[in-house]
């Protein structure tokens, strides 16, 4: 979960937003082990939102570790990184 730079609700706000999203959903079928990925854009007026959720699930936590170390993945990270003022990160079992 990130929180993104620019005024909530403003063109760069929400233009940081949709860059998030893509970068990420770009990912698709590029990680062995990267069995589906999700980016939701937060549509609530409530202040204590984060702005963009990622979810993902991963065939084993191997496959975790290595999308972690990944180079497209590393590449995704850098082309977001100065667009955030948070992220939140929770990685569980189902």
């Amino acid at each position: 979960m990130w929180d993104v730079r620019g005024e909530r609700s403003s063109a760069t706000h929400r233009a940081n937003m949709r860059t998030l999203k893509e970068t990420f959903e770009a990912l698709r079928g590029q990680i062995p082990g990267l069995l589906t990925i999700e980016v939701g854009l937060d549509f609530s007026a409530v202040d204590y939102a984060c702005d963009v959720v990622l979810v993902s699930e991963f065939e084993s936590l191997e496959a975790l570790q290595a999308y972690q170390q990944h180079p497209a993945h590393l590449a995704a990270r850098k082309h977001v990184g100065d667009l955030r003022i948070a992220r939140h990160q929770v990685d569980y079992f189902l």
